[in-house]
């Protein structure tokens, strides 16, 4: 049997000093302090514990298979992509990235990536609900769960 350095805990049963440093690192790269001295007196430790400990301490995110992409092809109108990202918006969606071509023939091609984490309803109902929309000819979901 093959092991591996890396363990799944929670951290209720953890020294604070490990969800100190997350805290430390997580001040760190939002910008809210300028220097590691600064944030881990904000946090609580000393720098030893954070250099110590800070390339071993990760916080857990699942963020496999939840992210989705939709191919849409709205009629060139205005509003059209406004009402289409608003129900993206109010579903939940955590709106990655939005790609529209130059509009041609009275269409235009969009395509959105998106982080389902949040959403309000499954996928399948958010396709039904765009595909509903006035001025959108066609939607499909062509990646993601």
């Amino acid at each position: 049997m093959q092991t591996s350095d890396m363990i799944l805990v929670n951290s209720k049963v953890l020294p604070e000093v490990f969800s100190r440093v997350l805290l430390a690192k997580q001040m760190l790269n939002s910008g809210e302090y300028k220097s590691a001295a600064e944030c881990c007196n904000a946090a609580g430790i000393s720098r030893s514990a954070f250099y110590k400990y800070k390339d071993y301490v990760f916080e857990y995110s699942d963020k496999s298979g939840t992210i989705v992409t939709v191919h849409a092809v709205l009629r060139d109108k205005a509003g059209v992509l406004s009402k289409f990202m608003s129900i993206l918006y109010e579903s939940g969606a955590n709106i990655l990235t939005v790609n529209q071509s130059i509009p041609t023939g009275g269409k235009a091609v969009v395509s959105v990536s998106f982080r389902k984490g949040q959403l309000k309803i499954s996928v399948s109902e958010l396709v039904l609900q765009l595909k509903s929309l006035d001025g959108v000819k066609s939607v499909e979901q062509i990646s993601g769960e």
